[in-house]
């Protein structure tokens, strides 16, 4: 077997990965990139994304940046270890630094990072504006790459290749090669066979999302009604962090949910999101309601609305439209499938043309109608346009499903990336199970915990830029004055 040695070994090219190996670089690493993918597909979920960030400026968070993070639920854990985790970590007991919640180190972290990485990512030919979004009803504040994560990951890996950075592409990460307690290399896959490379290591290499072994251990059997949400989500199998876990290192976030989107499961473009929810009615494949469909802005509520669609019959749903809400303003930006509506002209019909039982579908719709109250109807914002004395109730743009010609859309719950992953602290080190630095090995991006029961949306690009900058700039500092001890 083949062995190399280099300075920083990142694995995986997404948006962690590549600012992982520019980082290390720009410290005097020589640094290698491990991908399982072809080039032209490589980046992971980073090259289909539109890479939204949680910004009100280039150099500024949104005002509820750390609040939307620090208030995700994260069960009942004990107060009294939860007040230890304010201290510093140095002065943790052994039960807070195994506690499995938002760490608030990293979190402040982020929010402190986020502005000055984006300006580093600027330059090297990254752009960011304030660009229209799917979201019809925003909650929060954001900013994009011009050229979404496409222009991410094509502008970067050009700039890693002609800075020296050495890729591997169609290169699979194996297992992690450790030497006295600290990692010390990966074992690699590739055309020529397995190899050894030796160096530090940064793991950047996704979710296990595209494996369904892994989402069957985790998710049960509904793990197999959530596809990827992009064709890079594939090539995110979980090597990453099931090596990490083989040497003790400790997890984070809820291995039991992933970031939900709705999706039109006929369609096989990245993100063929139907975030057109609040302005329709519903049902489930026995004709039922089954949620309320706006509780608020769209940006905030989708995740959650699409968790109720995954766990009804065969995670399956359907978002009916008549003429009213068809003519929304800028419907069409909120319905991203390239599928066709399913139209009928009677809700009858589009009772026989969805395969739901007619009489309940029939039931469900003349029930709906009659709560629908008077008031205000404005799409643009939430207006407080309620059903009466239903359950469940729609809270907002509750209007009666009477005219023709009605459309409707198939949902399903595509899963954007998992929410399981490794554990680290504000300096991308991975921490094993005693809360300990795995010396040698550091995480960054979609393979971290952060996340416990809803997405804070447009922070995972972030994080991932974030850490994989500090993760690389930290890597580089120790492997460079070991190599330069060991000459």
């Amino acid at each position: 077997m083949s062995s190399t040695s280099t300075d920083v070994i990142v694995v995986g090219s997404g948006i962690a990965g590549l600012s992982a190996a520019l980082s290390a670089k720009e410290a005097g690493a020589d640094v290698v990139v491990v991908e399982r993918a072809t080039q032209a597909e490589s980046g992971g979920n980073t090259r289909y994304t539109e890479a939204y960030l949680r910004m009100k400026s280039l150099d500024e968070v949104s005002d509820d940046f750390t609040d939307a993070l620090l208030s995700d639920f994260m069960g009942y854990p004990d107060p009294g270890l939860l007040l230890e985790t304010l201290d510093e970590r140095a002065t943790w007991s052994g039960a807070t630094a195994t506690l499995n919640v938002v760490d608030h180190a990293v979190v402040t972290t982020l929010a402190e990072r986020a502005g000055s990485t984006l300006s580093w990512l600027s330059g090297f030919g990254v752009r960011f504006d304030a660009l229209p979004t799917a979201f019809l009803t925003t909650s929060t504040t954001r900013l994009m790459p011009v050229g979404g994560g496409l222009a991410l990951v094509e502008d970067l890996t050009r700039a890693a290749q002609e800075r020296g950075v050495r890729f591997l592409f169609e290169t699979t990460a194996r297992s992690l090669i450790t030497e006295e307690a600290r990692v010390a290399g990966l074992r690699v896959v590739g055309a020529e066979g397995p190899a050894d490379l030796l160096g530090f290591v940064v793991l950047a290499c996704g979710g296990y999302e595209g494996n369904s072994e892994m989402l069957a251990r985790y998710h049960g059997e509904k793990g197999m009604l959530c596809r990827p949400v992009a064709r890079g989500g594939h090539y995110n199998k979980g090597e990453g962090i099931e090596m990490a876990l083989a040497i003790g290192a400790q997890g984070a976030g809820n291995f039991g949910l992933f970031h939900a989107e709705p999706v039109d499961p006929r369609s096989g473009v990245a993100e063929a999101a139907i975030f057109a929810l609040p302005y329709g009615v519903l049902v489930n494949t026995g004709g039922e309601r089954f949620t309320d469909e706006a509780p608020g802005p769209v940006d905030a509520w989708y995740e959650r609305i699409t968790r109720r669609i995954h766990n009804q019959p065969d995670g399956l749903a359907y978002l009916v439209l008549d003429a009213e809400a068809q003519a929304v303003p800028n419907l069409r930006t909120a319905l991203r499938t390239d599928q066709p509506p399913i139209a009928a002209d009677s809700l009858g019909e589009m009772a026989e043309k969805l395969g739901v039982p007619v009489a309940a579908f029939a039931s469900t719709i003349a029930d709906f109608n009659r709560a629908c109250g008077e008031g205000t109807y404005d799409p643009t914002r939430v207006d407080g346009l309620a059903t009466k004395g239903l359950e469940p109730p729609k809270s907002n743009w509750a209007r009666p499903v009477v005219r023709a010609p009605f459309h409707a859309y198939p949902v399903i719950a595509a899963n954007v990336f998992t929410y399981g992953g490794l554990r680290t602290n504000e300096r991308a080190e991975v921490l094993d199970r005693d809360g300990r630095v795995i010396a040698g090995l550091y995480a960054a991006g979609e393979m971290t915990g952060l996340y416990y029961t809803n997405y804070t949306g447009s922070t995972s690009v972030l994080r991932g830029a974030v850490f994989g900058k500090i993760g690389g700039a930290l890597a580089a500092q120790a492997a460079v004055p070991a190599n330069a001890m060991a000459q």
